[in-house]
């Protein structure tokens, strides 16, 4: 008889640990939740860098071909026009998708056959603007070239 004791005992110990655990499980859901939150905000302003190097890239790869003096190509020379190929990049930004996100004017560089642009966009956040004092979101910039090259 006196085994029976004990083990009920040990029986009520063990349910008591039980009832602790399952506290606990509300608090390990909320910190759960909160990294995947963090997960997503994340995966969207990678998201935003691809998209902004895409648009970079785009831009300078149709600014080098349109701005590029055609005279000059045919006598083997690479010259590119800056003020032809920053109106190529601005027409460039402003039709696509991502023009209301673009944060300033692209910056363009051109350096005899070689055009570089330099693009930001704002990346939202979605979960952390709940959170008071975070921010809503943040910038991110993306650097692309293209070289014109004689046919």
């Amino acid at each position: 008889m006196r085994l029976t004791a004990i083990g009920a005992e040990h029986v009520r110990a063990h349910v008591q640990d039980r009832g602790s655990v399952l506290m606990l499980v509300p608090a390990g859901l909320l910190i759960v939740l909160v990294m995947a939150s963090i997960a997503v905000d994340m995966a969207l302003v990678q998201l935003r860098q691809r998209q902004a190097h895409d648009l970079a890239a785009g831009a300078a790869n149709d600014a080098a071909t349109a701005a590029a003096d055609q005279a000059a190509l045919r006598t083997g020379d690479v010259l590119v026009d800056g003020d032809r190929a920053q109106a190529v990049v601005a027409q460039i930004v402003a039709a696509s998708e991502l023009a209301p996100q673009v944060v300033g004017t692209p910056r363009v560089s051109v350096a005899g056959g070689r055009v570089e642009v330099e693009i930001s966009l704002y990346a939202d956040h979605i979960f952390a603007g709940v959170v008071p004092g975070a921010p809503d979101g943040l910038t991110v910039t993306a650097t692309a070239s293209a070289v014109a090259e004689p046919p």
